[in-house]
């Protein structure tokens, strides 16, 4: 086991108030972690974590009055989402009042989710991230406003004023300003150094600073950042310095511990009016934006951390001040139309440290959600009233987790009940049948009794793109095919003119079109990937 520093393990009731409101360094704090005389006997060490782990473990609190009802509702909710599994933990003041998993991990297995079932949990990794960053920060290892190349000296991006200028804030707040082209993790075939080289070919889509742009290979960035300020992995720093800490025993980063285990959610999506099974992709690349899994009981842990300002089980894993910093508005989101006719009395939408910010009847929630690998999670907070919330379902369409947040809010507020979940599903029911419309209007567009430009071989060969690379295509068996990574093969049917309808050959993956421009000589030399880039011949 690494070892850690001794500052890991303070009690949070023996801060000096003289160290109050001062930096790290200004407090004439020791070596960072790692660093020689930092080091804690291992045996120590170990049962300490025992002792985290025993006291974690202790038995639930009484599920208080206002949750009454709850389980009645979740269970008529799943069946109306028909949702196969969902896991919920509820946190009142530091105690967890309400833990519990429905349905199935695998549809027809007859095994019950429960609290130690893993789902990924996607997005909601960022904060994980940023707060890993912040014990660095508390250390006086790295700041905030740090240049990112302090720290990673070959970083790039397309425009070198940015490049000089970035921050470590700048990638955790989404105000980069670069693009942010989500394909080049989700389907190429890049480990993640290879896809933080590959920044530099990410366009300037908006002014540096000029606003909010989600960008999870900025995120990535900063796991980078971390690896090269701890002097280990992004994986191996966030498992010794916040999940070995909080007992988050059945967490992990790593896609095949995982797929090692028996007790993870499968995750499914609606195709053709039934439940497709999804494969589980490896996301590992993905890393610091969203790749790690964990259960109900550990993310309780987590949401803990959180509402204790750093503190878990007396013990002061990162500092108060912080925790204030990563919830407190960075960047302004806006209030989009959707929200304004959901929340009328919302005022503003930001923002942190890894985690989207906004007012709820005078509150302020502190919240983030996560899609990846066809499940979805949600994590909110409301600090002020020591309530936490984290729900995750295993199927690609639900906002049912969102849907459960609210309503739990609406309980501990004392706000009158309101059927969140019947508003939600009828939001996914419109976006269903707009997706329909979209698809019939596709075909509507198709052009009949149109031929290729060329025979088919005249369209093979290798395309390249600076960003995502090469795709492949080739005549096989009298047909085209394109082949772009292991998981991303896709038969290639004439559509009209010079495009084809590119089906890919993973389950559930669907299609996308495909269009070839041919140069003055009559040769194919560019081929447009929907929801790419234009890769050139």
């Amino acid at each position: 086991m690494p070892v850690t520093d001794t500052r890991q393990i303070r009690p949070a009731e023996s801060r000096s108030p003289r160290h109050a409101g001062r930096s790290p360094r200004q407090a004439g704090r020791g070596p960072a972690h790692g660093g020689p005389g930092s080091r804690v006997p291992g045996l120590i060490l170990a049962l300490l974590l025992a002792a985290v782990a025993a006291i974690a473990a202790a038995p639930l609190r009484a599920q208080p009055a206002e949750l009454l009802g709850l389980d009645a509702y979740i269970r008529q909710a799943i069946h109306d989402w028909e949702i196969p599994g969902l896991a919920i933990a509820v946190v009142q003041d530091d105690s967890v009042v309400f833990i519990r998993g429905y349905g199935e991990r695998h549809l027809g297995s007859g095994q019950p989710v429960d609290e130690h079932t893993r789902f990924a949990i996607a997005s909601t990794t960022k904060a994980m991230t940023a707060a890993g960053l912040g014990i660095l920060a508390d250390e006086g290892v790295i700041r905030w406003d740090d240049p990112v190349r302090s720290h990673l000296p070959d970083f790039e991006l397309d425009d070198p004023y940015v490049t000089r200028e970035v921050t470590i804030r700048d990638l955790l707040t989404h105000r980069t300003g670069v693009g942010r082209h989500d394909n080049v993790w989700i389907a190429g075939p890049f480990d993640r150094p290879e896809i933080v080289r590959r920044a530099r070919h990410l366009p300037q889509s908006s002014g540096f600073r000029s606003g909010y742009g989600y960008n999870n290979i900025m995120y990535m960035v900063a796991g980078e950042v971390t690896a090269a300020a701890a002097g280990t992995t992004w994986e191996d720093f966030v498992e010794t310095r916040l999940f070995e800490p909080l007992a988050m025993t059945r967490t992990t980063p790593r896609t095949a511990v995982a797929e090692s285990d028996d007790n993870v959610a499968t995750a499914y999506r609606p195709q053709g009016g039934r439940l497709v099974e999804m494969d589980r992709r490896d996301y590992d690349a993905l890393g610091p934006a969203g790749s790690v899994f964990s259960t109900a009981r550990d993310m309780a842990q987590w949401v803990r951390l959180h509402l204790g300002g750093g503190a878990y089980q007396g013990v002061q894993l990162i500092d108060e001040a912080t925790v204030q910093e990563m919830h407190e508005p960075q960047v302004v989101i806006g209030i989009g139309p959707t929200a304004r006719r959901r929340f009328p009395t919302q005022t503003f939408f930001a923002y942190g440290l890894g985690w989207r910010l906004h007012d709820y009847h005078g509150q302020k929630v502190v919240q983030h959600t996560g899609a990846v690998n066809y499940t979805r999670t949600q994590v909110g907070m409301i600090p002020a009233r020591g309530i936490g919330v984290v729900v995750m379902t295993n199927l690609s369409t639900s906002n049912l987790q969102t849907a459960l947040m609210y309503r739990v809010f609406d309980a501990f507020l004392g706000l009158p009940e309101k059927d969140w979940s019947a508003e939600y599903l009828e939001d996914a029911r419109r976006s269903a049948a707009a997706s329909g419309r979209s698809a019939a209007e596709e075909a509507d567009a198709r052009v009949t009794g149109t031929r290729p430009s060329l025979a088919l071989d005249g369209y093979a060969g290798t395309y390249s793109d600076n960003l995502y690379g090469d795709i492949r295509v080739a005549l096989e068996d009298g047909r085209l095919v394109l082949r772009y990574s292991p998981d991303y093969v896709a038969d290639l049917e004439h559509w009209h003119h010079d495009t084809f309808r590119a089906v890919w050959r993973s389950a559930g993956f669907g299609h996308s079109m495909v269009t070839f421009s041919l140069d003055a000589a009559g040769r194919a030399r560019n081929l447009q990937l929907q929801g790419f880039t234009t890769f050139r011949r």
